[in-house]
Parts: C-alpha cells; structure tokens; sequence
C-alpha cells in the first residue's frame, strides 16, 4: 500500500511520497517553501529528507524542542519569523519532526495570514501514527497539554521509516503506546496480533504503522470533529494527559506513551468498575504494557494532583470529567462520568 485516503489529503508512504510533494509544490507554485524543524530534527533528520528530496529552495523555521516549548511564546517567534522573511498567503510550510514540530507547525500555519497550506512528514513513531493524522493542531498552556488549537488539515502525509532510525529507544517505545490503543479500541485481531508477539515485537513494522494509522483515519473519517465516534481515539488519555501534565515539570518526567500507556491500565480498570469490561482482557492490558514501560510509583498526594488536573482536559464539558471508557476490545464508550473513589481504586490496581 502506497497511500491511505484522508477526508481532505492523502497519506504516502517511503519514496512515493516525496514524488508526490514535488508535483504538489509544482502544481501550485509557492511563493516561499519553508521547513519547520527543531534543533534536533535539524541535526538529525533534515539530511534524510534531502537526500530524498533535492529539487526546492526553502527556508528553515527552528523552534525550541520539547513539549515544554509547544506554547504560545514559541508560536510568537515563528509568526515574527514567517512576517520578517516575507511569508505570504501562498507560503507553504513543511513539518519535519515529531509531535511537537507537527502540532504547532500546523496550528502557525492554520493562523497566519488567516491560513496557509503545510505538509507534515513526522519523523517519530509516535507523531506517525497519531499527532501527524486527522488535522488537530495546538498548543499548551502552561503544563495543561493541548489547550489552544484548531482542526485544519494538512495538504499531505509522508511517512518514511528511515526516520525511525534517528531516534533514542525509547522514543519507539513512546510511539508504540498510540499503536497498542487502536487496538484496544477497534479491532480484537490486531489486540491479540500485538499481544502474541511478547518479546519479538518489532515496533518499527511498516506493517504495524499502516494497520494503526489506517485504523486512527478510519475513525476521523467518521468524526472529523471530535463530536462522537473519535472521542474514541481518547482512550487512555484523559488521566494519561494529566499524568504526563504532573510530571512535565518534575526531573522524572514521562513521554507522552510513557504516560497514556499508564492510562490505558487506568482507563481499562475503571471500564472493569463501570462497565463490567472482562478483568481477564484489563489483565492482558497490564500485562502488555508493563512488559514493555517501566512501573512508575505514585504517593496519595500525587494520585490527588493529577485528580485535581483533570478538570483542565479538553474533553470536559458542562463542568463534568468525561472519560472514554471500554465495554470489549473494539467497542469504546465515550462521554461516561467516573468518581474520584473509582479513580484512586485504579492506581491501585496499577501499582499492585
């Protein structure tokens, strides 16, 4: 498979891929062509795209790298820096990078100028299978994750593996966790294909990328907006955003799949409690997740912080905490209000 159809681009993969941007950019003639990186993908990553992809003049864009520099203060920079090199309304910017890179990336573009066009090729596992798939775009405010954003969509995906080889291990690791969640949430065969594999899971698979990324497209076709059926692609992220949100400052600090993959034990656990979800399938949840991330320990105190931060996530409404919670793998249930007590008996479970 060369491409997978999104409601308003397309997906490519490897080679095919950086063919088709150069058609795009010819077809459209852009007056400027920027490339969006960090300092890392600057170092790492910017050679492998242009040994693929030689035929363009472009300025780069460098931001700050980390999660801690997904604000506002760095959108600030880049909007300067897009108005004093002359960007205009038919600029276009490439993203190169991971989540970070792609989300604000898209949101500068989304916003300048009252919006110009942008093409995300991640460059970690993780933004490959989730940040850089169904046009959300934001920024943090402060600790809380994703606050300010918009839905806009980019004009293309690339995804290329080589990239993959350019990351610390536990980067992967931190991608695989998005993988393992569309799992849970849509499709029992892929969940018992990940979780036969134990020791010889190979989470840089072509294979396991295009099965997720086409199970997350699946579910924003349906839901572009985030109104009903890809409330789903939430699973785990509600106590996991505040989990990662509570460490973001801390020098223990968690990836994002570090953290989502405790809330998917978290969210599985409560589902058991609420839904009746079969202890048996919360079992194998754990099982998985803890063979491959490390157990992290949580004092009272700090299960009663990252419950206090809950009331930021974005997902709430009416002043009410929703959670996407699970019935049977494949079969999510979102909007479903869970107390406190409940929460607190999950970590429980998880530290257990």
């Amino acid at each position: 498979m060369k491409e997978i159809k999104a409601k308003n681009y397309s997906i490519f993969f490897g080679i095919n891929g950086y063919d088709k941007l150069l058609e795009y950019i010819k077809v459209n003639n852009y007056s400027k062509i920027f490339i969006h990186l960090d300092s890392n993908t600057n170092k790492l990553c910017l050679n492998v795209f242009l040994k693929q992809f030689k035929e363009i003049d472009f300025e780069k864009l460098v931001s700050r790298p980390g999660e801690e520099n997904k604000n506002i203060e760095s959108c600030l920079l880049l909007w300067n820096n897009l108005s004093e090199r002359s960007g205009d309304r038919k600029s276009l910017i490439i993203n190169l990078g991971g989540g970070v890179v792609g989300d604000m990336g898209g949101f500068i573009a989304s916003t300048f100028k009252r919006g110009i066009d942008y093409v995300n090729i991640p460059t970690t596992l993780l933004s490959m299978v989730d940040a850089s798939v169904g046009g959300k775009t934001g920024v943090d405010l402060g600790v809380l994750k994703n606050q300010v954003g918009t839905f806009y969509d980019p004009k293309m995906v690339i995804i290329d593996p080589l990239y993959l080889n350019t990351l610390e291990y536990s980067e992967i690791l931190s991608g695989y966790a998005e993988i393992f969640k569309h799992s849970i949430i849509s499709d029992l065969i892929f969940f018992d294909k990940l979780n036969s594999y134990n020791e010889n899971l190979d989470f840089k698979n072509i294979d396991l990328i295009k099965a997720s990324i086409e199970i997350k497209n699946r579910i924003v076709l349906l839901d572009p907006k985030e109104e009903n059926e890809r409330k789903a692609l939430n699973f785990g992220h509600t106590l996991g955003h505040s989990i990662e949100s509570f460490f973001l400052k801390s020098k223990n600090r968690l990836l994002h799949g570090e953290a989502i993959a405790i809330g998917m034990i978290l969210a599985s656990y409560i589902s058991h409690k609420s839904l009746g979800f079969s202890i048996k399938d919360v079992e194998k949840i754990k099982q998985h997740i803890l063979k491959i991330y490390k157990k992290i320990s949580f004092t009272n105190n700090n299960v009663q912080d990252i419950i206090n931060l809950l009331v930021h996530d974005k997902k709430n409404s009416h002043g009410k905490i929703n959670f996407v919670l699970i019935k049977k793998i494949g079969k999510p249930v979102y909007d479903i209000e869970v107390r406190n007590e409940t929460i607190i008996d999950a970590f429980n479970y998880y530290s257990y």
